[in-house]
């Protein structure tokens, strides 16, 4: 299949570097110096020294009937390659990232016929331009909207499942992950993990996220994380605060404070005054 990684970060990069292994034809667009090191090695490379053949492209080629093109950029990015997106050939589009926003108006910019979604169980660092990841292989997998493309990631060594209602997945999983990466980003920064209080504060913020959810008529999903959201206080505190002495967790944190910023956002615009926990908490 021809397949197109629109935003080669890590997670991208996963992506491009194990559907090319697994015989597809994939080309990746990226930008500024990931763009740069990618011309230099045409390939994937990760810190193991594996390599993944792969074409690099600086930007979508609209004409090319992909049969998939994966964006893999923040939700701050996509405005940026919608148009293209909407004007490419691509039979299907598979946006790929965090979100709390409502998925209808990406729907509608592509196509309701070529509109997926999904959600990579990976965590991924790119180490000067080195590809470092761990795919999740039980548990909670790679969600999508689409059961045909769920098969061609999991043959590719992605497991992948199809969940029906991936609007209240994704919101209810940015109620779990902002307090995670801020935790994340804030133990990247110091080299050490956050402090018991600050892990309450997070804790606080993540409960409230569990509650915006409800309150804005989704469901809390997929059954593990709704499970989470049941746990008391002093329990997630000691989990925030565990977590961010993971090694793992830690280098995701080099990613920073932006996406986390933009989801807080998102979620006092879906219901202003309702979040003073997660604006407490807002880097």
């Amino acid at each position: 299949m021809k397949i197109a990684v629109l935003g080669p970060g890590g997670i991208g990069s996963t992506f491009a570097f194990e559907l090319a292994r697994a015989g597809h034809e994939v080309t990746v667009v990226a930008r500024g110096k990931r763009l740069e090191q990618l011309q230099r090695d045409r390939a994937i490379v990760t810190v193991a020294g594996e390599r993944a053949a792969v074409s690099v492209n600086a930007t979508l080629d609209t004409t090319t009937e992909w049969d998939l093109v994966l964006v893999t950029v923040l939700v701050s990015q996509v405005d940026v390659v919608l148009p293209a997106l909407a004007s490419s050939a691509a039979k299907t589009v598979m946006f790929m990232f965090n979100t709390f926003e409502p998925l209808g108006r990406l729907r509608d910019a592509v196509g309701p016929s070529r509109f997926a979604f999904g959600f990579p169980a990976i965590l991924a660092t790119l180490d000067d331009g080195k590809l470092g990841s761990e795919i999740v292989t039980r548990g909670l997998l790679t969600t999508v909207t689409d059961a045909a493309w769920a098969k061609v990631f999991t043959d590719a060594g992605i497991p992948a499942v199809v969940h029906a209602d991936m609007e209240s997945w994704l919101r209810t999983h940015a109620a779990l992950v902002v307090p995670v990466m801020i935790a994340s980003a804030t133990a990247h920064a110091r080299r050490a993990g956050v402090s018991w209080s600050e892990a309450t504060r997070l804790a606080r913020a993540m409960d409230e996220g569990f509650r915006l959810v409800r309150l804005l008529g989704n469901t809390l999903t997929p059954t593990p994380v709704a499970m989470v959201s049941r746990l008391p206080i002093p329990v997630l505190t000691s989990l925030l605060w565990s977590i961010s002495r993971i090694d793992q967790v830690r280098k995701t944190g080099a990613a920073g404070y932006g996406e986390p910023r933009a989801l807080i956002d998102a979620m006092a615009a879906a219901a202003p005054g309702e979040i003073p926990a997660l604006r407490a908490i807002r880097p």
